[in-house]
């Protein structure tokens, strides 16, 4: 069933990493480097490398059998060893005693999940910084495109659809600072044999795994981590919080597509957002996509975390928790990142549609800039009580409020005509949104290759 949901909720390039072949070509490369770092130590023959090495093919594999064989041996490493042994002694029977020379089935899993996460963080970075210059592009356009903001999904006060956009980007900045130290601190390869000591290679274990993960672009640890998860940790909290900035924006996309609200629309288009029923639908069906992956990546996550109380030397239960759980958070990342590009590559902004919003409540939403100025006179609690009054009388009378605070003559008596309409305009009631935006604006830029810096933002 998966599969027939990959195109809606998984990111194509990230799923492809964890395809079936994918899966096992990340253990069959490790095995090749292994024997390759091994004959490089003088501790099997050189001849033998090269048999290793064309009889590792993930496509040449019997998977069905992997599969199968799997429950009984408890993991892929094991079955797959026994089939790469047997190809290579059609090759070479000498160097079919080499294979998997002194390392463990969990050596082989989780060096090769990591070459599947590495490609994996190369295109969710990808993604980032595409939907980072997307989001720039529109803050920047939208920087003065006035809308009202929402506090407990109430009118509160004016902002622009610029500010609100350079929170989301603002959270993407960090997240894109943050991919830099998963990278460093979790693409580790794993080499420790079966108990962590690599005592079957005598004095020489460390060396081989410093050439293994020189030939395999993984950095060395200083210690095998078996049973120290925090790597695998590290990289779905990562996933899982970027996933939960991309279900922020997507609820606020989504609640902006409300007929009622009209202030955003995704794209349409033949067989894009329809109904099965309703020929006039248009719904968000990107969104739709984003918020059922944010949904549920706090399980996923929460699953790594609690597969970190590891047993020993080599987890019981709580290693095999992992093997599906960070490649679908990587998935649903992947998934999100890719529809949210879409989604703001398409989409339609209603901005005079924003500006009529701003009038729903006839000026009540300027109620704080006119309490603001009262207060400089009156003090800030007799105004406020004062403009508070006024304010019931507008909705009592369904009136605009600027006309009721025209009859207070105390209010008139301190803010003249002009003043009141000032201060109930929401253009003139926006305070720093523009500097806000231009700060997110000028990291953007920073931190954007040559080919993606916009204008100016300033």
């Amino acid at each position: 069933m998966t599969e027939l949901l990959d195109s809606l909720l998984r990111g194509a390039a990230v799923t492809a990493r964890f395809s079936r072949d994918a899966t096992l070509q990340g253990m069959l490369d490790f095995e090749v480097a292994l024997a390759a770092a091994e004959a490089e130590a003088g501790l099997i023959p050189a001849a033998a490398v090269a048999p290793i090495t064309a009889a590792a093919r993930a496509g040449e594999l019997d998977w069905t059998a992997l599969r199968d064989d799997a429950a009984c041996a408890g993991n892929l490493a094991i079955p797959l060893v026994k089939q790469l042994t047997a190809r290579v002694k059609t090759l070479d029977a000498d160097a079919a005693r080499f294979v998997h020379w002194g390392a463990t089935s969990q050596d082989a899993i989780d060096t090769g999940l990591m070459l599947q996460v590495r490609g994996a963080l190369d295109d969710l970075g990808a993604d980032l910084d595409g939907l980072i210059h997307q989001l720039a592009a529109q803050a920047r356009q939208h920087r003065a495109s006035v809308m009202i903001g929402r506090t407990w999904l109430q009118h509160a006060l004016p902002i622009t659809f610029g500010l609100k956009l350079a929170g989301t980007l603002d959270a993407l900045l960090r997240a894109r600072a943050d991919l830099a130290g998963v990278r460093e601190q979790a693409l580790y390869v794993q080499f420790g044999g079966a108990a962590g000591t690599l005592a079957s290679l005598g004095a020489q274990g460390p060396e081989v795994a410093a050439a293994l993960a020189r030939r395999l672009g993984l950095s060395d640890a200083d210690t095998p981590w078996h049973a120290q998860r925090d790597r695998i940790v590290r990289v779905g909290s990562w996933a899982a919080s970027l996933t939960g900035t991309l279900g922020k924006f997507a609820r606020d996309t989504a609640l902006l597509t409300q007929t009622e609200v009209g202030e955003i629309a995704e794209a349409s288009g033949a067989g894009r957002g329809g109904s099965s029923t309703m020929p006039h639908k248009r719904n968000p069906v990107g969104c739709a996509a984003m918020l059922a992956a944010a949904a549920r990546t706090p399980q996923l996550v929460a699953t790594l975390l609690g597969a970190m109380q590891q047993d020993h030397e080599r987890g019981l239960g709580t290693w095999h928790a992992e093997w599906e759980t960070l490649p679908e958070l990587l998935m649903l990342c992947g998934g999100a990142l890719a529809t949210a590009r879409t989604l703001v590559q398409d989409w339609a902004v209603d901005v005079a549609r924003m500006r009529a919003n701003l009038d729903l409540t006839h000026g009540l939403i300027m109620a704080e800039a006119v309490t603001m100025a009262l207060g400089e006179s009156m003090g800030r609690l007799e105004a406020h009580r004062r403009v508070e009054a006024r304010c019931r009388d507008a909705i009592a009378q369904q009136r605009h409020l600027l006309d009721v605070l025209r009859e207070d003559s105390e209010i008139t008596r301190i803010l003249s005509a002009q003043a009141l309409e000032r201060l109930t305009d929401p253009q003139h009631y926006l305070g720093a949104a523009d500097t806000f935006v231009s700060r997110v604006l000028a990291l953007a830029d920073a931190a954007a290759p040559p080919s993606q810096t916009g204008r100016t933002s300033q």
